[in-house]
């Protein structure tokens, strides 16, 4: 094994502890007896009560310590450093959506700029081992070579969004360089999986096909995704914690990679697994393609696998129908 195994001595913030990523890292760390310091504002973006039900999760492991805050203000994340002084910052507090970017875009700055901004300005002035931080498959935008590789261009955004996240990469390898932080991005595709986000299509569609709703079918079906499950992008995670980038050519200690399952579906058939998984047939509508979506997704994890021997690979099948069991059990009405 040329990469090192996390270390359970670590002191770990997790910004966004209380989202979908946030809490299955959280919840993994504890598990292998880390002390987890979880930062969230737990905003009413989707359903508050499913925040709190992760939380509760969290709560029960002594090792945890949860502090409502915003990234956006500067005070807040400057006290969280000066108390708790986190030897590995994990960034995974933004705001999320490339459609509700449409509508809602000062939001995204206020998160995903100032905040990030906030985080790495802590970080310059309270010394941390690395910095790993979400960014997203979004920023390669709609290019049509494939599969998106972290050396091609990305600089065309089509959503506020993806340009938040193209932003927050440019300013992490700056900081990096100005003031040697290790820093590392992570390109995540299409995450999903239990107590996932309720503004995802997946659990869109369960939601309306339990209610006996139509769903929305964008670009009459006709899209991929590198639908990737988040005991995945977790275990990629846990295995880079502890492994900073080395330093290049330049000096610079940054790094990004894709996070995703290296095999794009057709959403219509990521449909008929789901339906297979609830048990339900869905009514369908067809609409056509939305503005800031993106026709295909579809990652190049060839330096993931080559640095720390890991390859996402759940299937649909296995993924959707943990999903749809959770799901059972959660809304049990």
């Amino acid at each position: 094994m040329s990469y090192l195994p996390f270390d359970a001595t670590k002191k770990v913030l997790i910004t966004g502890a209380a989202g979908f990523i946030g809490f299955h890292l959280s919840k993994r760390l504890l598990g292998l007896g880390a002390t987890v310091i979880g930062f969230d504002n737990v905003n009413d973006y989707y359903d508050v009560r499913l925040k709190e039900s992760r939380l509760e999760i969290l709560r029960q492991y002594p090792a945890f310590t949860f502090i409502k805050g915003d990234l956006a203000d500067e005070a807040a994340v400057t006290a969280l450093f000066e108390k708790y002084q986190p030897d590995i910052v994990v960034n995974l507090a933004a705001q999320a959506g490339v459609r509700y970017s449409i509508d809602h875009p000062r939001s995204y700055i206020d998160s995903n700029i100032i905040g990030f901004f906030n985080i790495l300005e802590a970080c310059r002035h309270h010394e941390v081992e690395h910095l790993l931080f979400a960014s997203s498959s979004s920023v390669y935008g709609n290019q049509q070579k494939t599969p998106f590789s972290t050396t091609d261009n990305v600089d065309h955004p089509i959503s506020l969004y993806a340009a938040t996240k193209k932003s927050d990469e440019l300013m992490a390898y700056t900081y990096s360089h100005l003031y040697g932080i290790p820093a590392t991005g992570l390109r995540f595709f299409t995450v999903y999986g239990p107590f996932g986000r309720p503004d995802m299509a997946y659990f869109k569609f369960t939601n309306k096909i339990r209610r006996g709703e139509a769903i929305q079918i964008y670009n009459n079906g006709d899209m991929y995704r590198d639908f990737t499950y988040v005991d995945d992008i977790v275990t990629g995670i846990e295995h880079m914690l502890c492994n900073p980038p080395k330093a290049n050519e330049f000096g610079d200690r940054y790094k990004v990679y894709n996070i995703g399952n290296n095999k794009p579906e057709k959403l219509m058939h990521f449909i008929e697994v789901l339906e297979q998984a609830i048990g339900k047939t869905a009514k369908k509508e067809f609409l056509p393609m939305q503005p800031g979506d993106v026709y295909q997704t579809y990652a190049d994890v060839s330096e993931l696998e080559r640095d720390f021997d890991f390859k996402p690979a759940t299937t649909i099948e296995e993924g959707l129908g943990k999903f749809a069991a959770w799901y059972k059990d959660y809304y049990k009405d």
